[in-house]
């Protein structure tokens, strides 16, 4: 963006001190300042195009990630309510023999 706007500035510092007259300089200040917008307008499609595309990666990520994390969660609560079923038929046995 400061390339941009370093060139834009010197284009238009060079159309001004060159010894044209005031039309053509009217005219080459609109032409530099079309180009310029043309060149900020396709930087800014080109900045929010990898933006979007860094966006969708790092949520397919993070997605994969959220699913990997809910189920090594539900594994372990499994394993907690097997653990809590296998001490309760222990207690059962326990007071049983009581």
């Amino acid at each position: 963006m400061a390339i941009l706007a370093g060139a834009a500035i010197g284009a238009g510092l060079g159309i001004l001190y060159a010894p044209n007259k005031g039309s053509k300089t009217r005219d080459k200040i609109k032409h530099a300042v079309a180009d310029t917008s043309e060149e900020i307008s396709d930087w800014l499609k080109y900045a929010k195009d990898e933006l979007t595309k860094t966006a969708s990666v790092k949520k397919e990520a993070f997605d994969r990630k959220l699913e990997d994390s809910i189920s090594n969660m539900n594994d372990k609560a499994g394993d907690i309510i097997s653990n809590m079923e296998n001490k309760l038929e222990t207690l059962k046995k326990r007071n049983a023999n009581l």
